[in-house]
Order: structure tokens, then C-alpha cells, then sequence
């Protein structure tokens, strides 16, 4: 197939968590014999902090104004099989209307921010990537969140099929590399900065962090304040790029998973960063959310935790156990949840929506 993407950003990995994504995404699809066009808007803060200046596998377009790529994008969408537009696309609106121009492709939502979007809904507030039809011009509506996610999708925005396509890792760039000093840890936690994780995070990290003064803990991110809770062992790496994901994880002991909010009351939401971590053979502990258990096994491949005491008990864990859990979350990823196992599923939905709908007998 050729796709035409028109998404967030792949080019910069600075406070977004789309990036990484469809990095492992594009690269399997390319590798499946696929040719991939990504359309990214080339706006200052993704720019100033670009990590990638190529779609690996594919094309990637960065344009100023919307109107002047425009005569591109009609020529990638004439001969194009698919068209993907993404939530927080900044061009959202303009790219599906034409996108629902060109019928000869399958037109695709990818929300990536499903939970976010479902929210904001539910508050009356405005969501800038969706239209006053929401998403019942598109062929197919896949989903960054399962269970009742999918069911709301279809009921409060009209999409006709609405189909997860969750997280998953590229096992070529997240695997066990050597120690690095400056990211070594008994406990890390890899996330930019969101007031909604907060709560949780304090309770799983930086109570603990009191309560184990002698054990270093590593934050590394994003847009962090300057009034967050730090104590003196808790260490600070600003913006860990993907390249350096796998050093990070692999020098950490413990690493810990923690949802914003929403897609924790939401549920099926796994985070990116659960399985990068997976994949780099390092323990997870991570907050507790419905689904969690569809993949990874509680107490065999991921550590729950619900409190406080939960995070130091498995900071008491031998070093036998914690190798352990860590082996069986990385055998767990490597079967089920790659970016190459992603790319399948993405494109098996495709074929499906463009296949013919069957007629009646006797029509």
C-alpha cells in the first residue's frame, strides 16, 4: 500500500508521545513492503528540538502553511490506498476534508489521545482536530485506547468502525544495552510532565523517594516546574531522546508507569513507555488501570502498584525475582506487542475497509 499520514510530529520527540510511535510504526510498515508519506506542519518548538530529520522507511514532508503543501498533498493522495489523519494534527480539519475529497483512498483517524478526546467532549469543551461531523466521514477510526473507548467512538462521534491500535515498540531500537552512569537508579520514571499524573506520581515516586534516602531515583522529561517535590536523591535527566531510551531503562533497577488520568479511568491504555522499558529487559512497576492485565500478567511480568507501600516492596525485591519479572515482560513484548506486530494489525484493518460490502442476494 501506499499511506499518506498527516499526524503531530514524528520529527521531534520533545513533550509528545507520537513521535516514538510512529518512528517503530513507519519503520515496519516500510520493512512489510508499504511506502509511507508523513505530512508534519514545521512549527518552532518541534524544530528547535528535532531528533530525526527522516521518516525511516517512508517520506517525511514538513511544510509552513497548509495552503502551500496543499497541491503536494493532492498529488500523494491520487495514487494512495490510505490517508491517516491524527488527533492533534494541527492541520486536522483541513487534512480530512480533503482527505474525504480523494475516495479512492481509505480514510483513517488515528486518535492517539483517545481518553483526552472523550473528555473533552464530555466537558463541552472544543476538540481543534475534530469537525461538527466528528468521525463519521472516515472509512475507519483506529484507537490508542480499547474497551469502552471503541463503543463511545462509534456512539458519540459517528465512526462507522473503531478498531484499537495500541502502543508497541521497535525491538531493533529498545533492547538491553550497557549501564550508563548518569541514568543508573534504583527506581526511573520516563514521562513529560502532566498535572494529571501528579497525584499518582508522588505517591508511587517521590513518597517512596523519602522514604529510601540512600536509594537514587531518576525523573526523566519534559516541561517539568520548578516547584515539583524534588528531594536530594532525586536525580533530573531534561528530555531523554528515543535514541538514549534504551540506556536509560537498562541502568535503572526498578522503572515505573504511570497513566495520566483519563486513560487510567478509562482504562486499556498502555503506555508506549511500558513496553520500551519491557523491551530493554529492565522490571516495570506501574500504576494500576482496567486492562492492564491484557498485557502483562500482574506479579509474573509487571509489578502493581496501588500506594506507597507497594513501590518500596518492590524495591525490596532480590535481584533473582526482579530479573525474573523483567524476563518474562520482555518475552511478553517481543511476542505480542512490536511495532512490526502493530503494523499488521494496522494493515489488515485496512484491507478490510476497502474490501467490498457484500452484496444482498437478489440485489
Amino acid at each position: 500500500m501506499k499511506i499518506v499520514i498527516f499526524g503531530l510530529t514524528i520529527s521531534s520527540s520533545w513533550g509528545n508521545g507520537h513521535a516514538t510511535l510512529w518512528r517503530g510504526l513507519c519503520r515496519a510498515l516500510a520493512r512489510q513492503g508499504h511506502r509511507i508519506v508523513f505530512f508534519e506542519r514545521d512549527v518552532p518548538y518541534y524544530a528547535a528540538t528535532r531528533d530525526l530529520e527522516t521518516c525511516p522507511g517512508g517520506e517525511l514532508v514538513l511544510y509552513d502553511d497548509w495552503n502551500a503543501v496543499l497541491p503536494r498533498a493532492r498529488r500523494e493522495l491520487a495514487d494512495a490506498d490510505a490517508a491517516i489523519v491524527t488527533s492533534y494534527c494541527p492541520d486536522a480539519l483541513a487534512a480530512a476534508g480533503l482527505v474525504h475529497e480523494r475516495p479512492r483512498a481509505v480514510g483513517v483517524f488515528y486518535d492517539l489521545d483517545t481518553p483526552v478526546t472523550l473528555a473533552r467532549l464530555a466537558q463541552g469543551a472544543d476538540v481543534p482536530y475534530l469537525g461538527p461531523r466528528g468521525l463519521a466521514d472516515f472509512d475507519l477510526v483506529f484507537s490508542y485506547t480499547g474497551g469502552t473507548a471503541l463503543d463511545l467512538l462509534r456512539h458519540r462521534l459517528g465512526a462507522r468502525a473503531a478498531v484499537p491500535l495500541y502502543g508497541h515498540v521497535d525491538p531493533d531500537a529498545h533492547r538491553p544495552v550497557a549501564r550508563v552512569p548518569r541514568y543508573e537508579a534504583g527506581l526511573s520514571y520516563l514521562g513529560t510532565y502532566s498535572a494529571d499524573r501528579q497525584d499518582t506520581l508522588t505517591a508511587l515516586f517521590v513518597g517512596p523517594a523519602r522514604r529510601r534516602p540512600y536509594c537514587r531515583f531518576l525523573i526523566g522529561g519534559a516541561q517539568y516546574p520548578q516547584d515539583f517535590p524534588w528531594s536530594a536523591n532525586i536525580f533530573f535527566a531534561r528530555h531523554v531522546a528515543p535514541r538514549e531510551h534504551p540506556a536509560f531503562f537498562s541502568s535503572s533497577r526498578l522503572t515505573l508507569n504511570v497513566t495520566r488520568a483519563a486513560m487510567a479511568q478509562m482504562g486499556w491504555c498502555p503506555s508506549g513507555r511500558l513496553f520500551e522499558a519491557a523491551a530493554c529487559g529492565t522490571a516495570l512497576v506501574s500504576d494500576v488501570w482496567e486492562g492492564l492485565g491484557s498485557f502483562f500478567t500482574p506479579g509474573r511480568e509487571v509489578i502493581c502498584a496501588r500506594g506507597p507501600e507497594d513501590t518500596l516492596a518492590a524495591l525490596d525485591l532480590d535481584d533473582a525475582e526482579r530479573n525474573r519479572i523483567a524476563g518474562a515482560a520482555r518475552e511478553r513484548v517481543l511476542a505480542e506487542h512490536t511495532s512490526a506486530r502493530r503494523a499488521a494489525q494496522m494493515t489488515a484493518a485496512i484491507e478490510r475497509a476497502r474490501a467490498p460490502m457484500p452484496q444482498a442476494v437478489g440485489a
